[in-house]
Order: structure tokens, then C-alpha cells, then sequence
């Protein structure tokens, strides 16, 4: 049986980006009427982020103003569709696919609330086809990345000689919280930015010679852990959820989530020759590298990727994966994709190119 394989990655980056260093005097106006102490300690949050520069769908002086709701997610929805179609597009130019070659569509996203989902204008303005089987996949956050990929391979297995695209397109910058001075809403400004990205897969023969191929997927599930990870809906947006233990419960479960699964396919972590993995934040980054790093393994990638852009939430990863696909890796290497989110879980999936 013919199996799934990626065979592009396209990104798109918003139009507005900042610099961590023009950042920070916005930061300073915005806390200003904080006590010093604090002031000082946000600002080092800022600086020692890991994080070099940001993009937007707003220029920094909107995300600092106190709009509404209404009016941030109006533009998250618009820009979206822009940013959405963007990726998909040169995701099919690099698969050398025309939009109505793909069967399958999965949109990804977590930032912002629209009905009818974003697959629905991609196929319209795309002229895809008129069948198209549809997935939005809208609450996984950071994971969905890895989620979409997985509910693709799965689609691809079930239906040989199809393709399927994975468009998400994230903006946290949307979601900033103008009147919280909270550790976790600071943390999240500091670490989070916007971005998206499509991934075309193929269970097509024609294929076969594209890209990676899926070897195994699997999610892995926390329990009593829905607390530690999402958003709270107010009235002034999506408000961030994030549980300081997280760096903590993930290296206390990374035996579990990394080596059954690697077992089952015969493997170990010595085995793998590249580690894509999605940088949730410079903690996360620190905990994944201190645990990897002791078997000579390198997440050099997902570092530049987190200090080039950010975490844009389940965009980010499919930046770390593009790193790889554009590096073109010798036959037979394998990569391990791995992600987190709400839930809280675990996303995994095993390639070999």
C-alpha cells in the first residue's frame, strides 16, 4: 500500500513585524502605571524570550490600543482568508498541484471565531473542487499543527490515490489582553506572533518520490490536565490560559510519549535523525533540549524558528517541518514531529524520507 507522504510546506508571514527591541517601548508605555519592580521584571521577560522578532495582521499600535472583540476578530477573520490562501498557494505551486487537484481540506486555527470555517473560503476563492471533503479543527491550539497532518494520513489511508491540504493560520497577536497585567497574558505577548502555513499530502503513486513518508502517528493524552493550557472566551477576547508546571508535566511524561511509540516501530530516539519539533516557548525549548541533548540530538531548528518569528501557535511547527523539507534529508533519515496543546496532549508523528 502506497503511503502518505508530505510533499510541500508553503509559509506565509503577515504584513506588520517587529523587532523584540521595538517592541519593548511599547511594553514600557503599556505598563507604565505599574509599580517599578514589575516593570522591570516584564521587561526582562520580553528580553529573555528567545524571541528576535515577531509578525502581525496589526501594526503594534493596535495591538496596544483597547479595541473590542468584535473589531479584532473581524480583522482575524480577514486576514485569515488572505494569509490562508497565501500558503495553500504556494504550498500547490511547490507540489506543482492545481487547487482542484486536492481532496481532502483541514483548516487549523485557535485565534479568532468564524462561521462559515476558513476551508469554506479557501474552496471559493480557490475554485477547489466541488466535493471536496472538509475538516475545520478549531480547538487544539499549539498541537493542530501535527493534529491536521495526523487526521490527513488518516483520510489518505482510507482513500489511495488522493491528496489533502493542511492550511493553518494563526494570530495570538489578535488575542492580547489590553487591560490584564498577568504573569501568563505578559508571557504569552512575549513569546507568541502570527503566521501561516499550508502542507499538501499525497497518497498518490504519482507522488511517491515527493517528499516524506508517514511511518506511524499517535496522540497522547493527559490526564486531569484540561486546566493547564487554552483560553477563557471574555468579553474582551480570548483570554491565555498557561499553567507554569507545563515545561515540568511534559518532562515528566517524556518517557511515556516518546519511547512506546518509537518501539512500536522498532525504533529508539538514537534511531532518529531529526527532531521537528514545535517551540511552545523558551522554557518548553529548554526542557525538550536538556532531555534530548544528552543523546547528541539537535533542536537547532525549532530555536531559530521560535527567535525568527515566535510561537505562532499551530502554525509554528510546519516552519520547523518547511527547515527540514527545503534541507532535503538523505533517503532512509528519519524525523519525529512532535507537538503540545490543550487537552493537555501530545501529538507524534514518525517520518522517514
Amino acid at each position: 500500500m502506497t503511503k502518505t507522504r508530505i510533499i510541500s510546506v508553503g509559509r506565509q508571514l503577515p504584513q506588520y513585524s517587529r523587532t523584540t527591541d521595538e517592541v519593548i517601548p511599547y511594553i514600557r508605555k503599556w505598563i507604565s502605571g505599574q509599580e517599578q519592580r514589575f516593570q522591570r521584571k516584564v521587561i526582562k521577560i520580553f528580553e529573555n524570550a528567545g524571541v528576535d522578532k515577531r509578525y502581525s495582521i496589526m501594526d503594534a499600535d493596535d495591538v496596544f490600543e483597547a479595541t473590542s472583540f468584535e473589531q479584532k476578530n473581524e480583522l482575524y477573520l480577514q486576514e485569515s482568508v488572505r494569509l490562508g490562501e497565501q500558503a495553500l498557494t504556494k504550498a500547490l505551486k511547490k507540489a506543482e498541484l492545481a487547487a482542484d487537484e486536492i481532496d481532502f481540506i483541514i483548516t487549523v486555527s485557535c485565534t479568532g471565531i468564524m462561521i462559515p470555517s476558513l476551508d469554506a473560503y479557501l474552496i471559493n476563492r480557490m475554485g477547489m473542487k466541488q466535493d471536496i471533503v472538509r475538516l475545520p479543527v478549531t480547538e487544539m491550539g499549539c498541537a493542530a499543527g501535527v493534529s491536521g497532518i495526523i487526521y490527513a494520513n488518516n483520510f489518505l489511508k482510507a482513500n489511495p490515490g488522493k491528496r489533502a491540504a493542511v492550511v493553518a493560520v494563526e494570530s495570538p497577536m489578535a488575542t492580547f489582553q489590553h487591560g490584564d497585567f498577568s504573569m501568563v497574558n505578559i508571557v504569552s505577548a512575549a513569546i507568541f506572533g502570527d503566521g501561516a502555513a499550508a502542507v499538501i499530502l499525497s497518497s498518490d503513486p504519482v507522488d511517491a518520490q515527493a517528499g516524506p513518508k508517514i511511518i506511524d502517528e499517535a496522540m497522547y493524552h493527559f490526564y486531569g490536565a484540561e486546566h493547564m493550557m487554552g483560553f477563557k472566551l471574555r468579553n474582551t477576547g480570548l483570554q491565555m490560559i498557561l499553567d507554569k508546571t507545563v515545561p515540568e508535566t511534559i518532562a515528566d511524561h517524556f518517557p511515556m510519549i516518546i519511547n512506546p511509540f518509537l518501539e512500536r516501530n522498532g525504533l529508539s530516539i538514537e534511531d532518529v535523525d531529526h527532531l521537528i519539533f514545535h517551540p511552545g516557548g523558551k522554557k518548553i525549548v529548554r526542557t525538550v533540549e536538556d532531555l534530548f541533548g544528552v543523546l547528541g540530538k539537535s533542536i537547532e531548528d525549532t530555536k531559530e524558528v521560535l527567535r525568527l518569528y515566535g510561537n505562532m501557535s499551530s502554525v509554528t511547527v510546519l516552519y520547523v517541518l518547511e527547515r527540514f523539507m527545503k534541507r532535503n534529508p538523505s533517503k532512509g533519515e528519519k524525523g519525529l514531529m512532535l507537538s503540545f496543546g490543550p487537552g493537555f496532549s501530545a501529538q507524534r508523528i514518525l517520518l522517514e524520507w
